[in-house]
């Protein structure tokens, strides 16, 4: 079995590459995105339609219901699921945090009170995101450096690590093993940073083309907002907060959100090779990958 992790920031062309090495070695693609596992999201978080699968099978991707609360452990077990049921699986990530825990790299994390966690609830309401995204700089600049202020979930934890253990956050969630495992091959996809500002502006323009504002309005006033609230991924909460100008805002905080990732993949696995859709042929990835 061939077994290959394609990761890469938002918009840089990782879906496409996936498919182009499924394809080359009879394979499959599987989604190690938390967010795009979610029923309801599909135009937001960038799920591959049936147009852009190209026939080849995808594991993994809008199956979750919202209410469904997952952390780096426990989607890394259903994507462990997703690849041992498929043949010569591709897997397809943004999130550096996450891809840890399909590769069983996570420490053990320490229960937090729930105190602590109703505590940091009521600062967010009181404060916002952004107010504790600060807070955890000054405590924990490692792991503020990889969240979006407004990535409220996130954020909230990372503090209840560290007000729970009085220890760093980026210490339990660093992982027991930089490398990548072994019966893996990874390549990161990272155009350049002109290109890659290029492609977050058109990859949100074409979802907002594709109705992504509907989307959110259909989940307004349903129950299932309150779940959508509690996940906050990337751009919903303007949507349904501020909706005038969404366009631009979005813009510019997926291009710094896709900043992190590409610095966060080349910081923690510093040896996989590094591929540029806009520079190089889809074969020179297959030989990067030894294919």
């Amino acid at each position: 079995m061939t077994r290959i992790a394609v990761l890469g920031p938002t918009a840089s062309g990782k879906s496409a590459l996936a498919i182009a090495l499924a394809r080359r070695i009879g394979g499959e693609v599987v989604n190690g995105d938390p967010f795009q596992a979610y029923r309801d999201l599909p135009v937001g978080t960038g799920q591959p339609s049936e147009a852009e699968r190209e026939g080849i099978p995808h594991h993994g991707y809008g199956v979750l219901p919202l209410e469904t609360a997952v952390n780096p452990a426990s989607f890394g077990e259903l994507a462990r699921g997703w690849i041992g049921a498929c043949a010569n699986p591709v897997l397809v990530t943004g999130s550096g945090l996450y891809l840890r825990g399909v590769w069983d790299q996570l420490t053990q994390l320490p229960d937090v009170p729930e105190a602590i966690t109703a505590k940091l609830r009521r600062w967010v309401d009181l404060l916002g995101s952004p107010a504790l995204h600060r807070y955890l700089a000054a405590v924990d600049p490692a792991r503020a450096a990889q969240l979006h202020p407004n990535d409220r979930s996130r954020v909230q934890r990372a503090l209840g690590l560290h007000l729970a253990t009085g220890s760093r956050a980026s210490l339990f969630l660093d992982g027991v093993d930089r490398g990548v495992p072994e019966g893996w091959l990874a390549i990161l996809v990272l155009p350049s940073r002109e290109r890659q500002r290029e492609r977050v502006a058109a990859r949100v323009r074409q979802m907002i083309r594709a109705g992504w504002q509907k989307e959110v309005a259909a989940l307004q006033g349903t129950p299932a907002e309150a779940a959508l609230r509690r996940l906050r991924p990337l751009g919903y909460d303007v949507w349904m907060d501020e909706p005038r100008g969404a366009g631009a805002r979005i813009i510019l905080d997926t291009r710094a959100y896709a900043k992190r990732q590409g610095t966060y993949f080349r910081n923690q696995w510093p040896d996989v090779p590094v591929w540029d859709p806009d520079a190089e042929p889809v074969e020179a990835a297959f030989a990067k990958l030894g294919l």
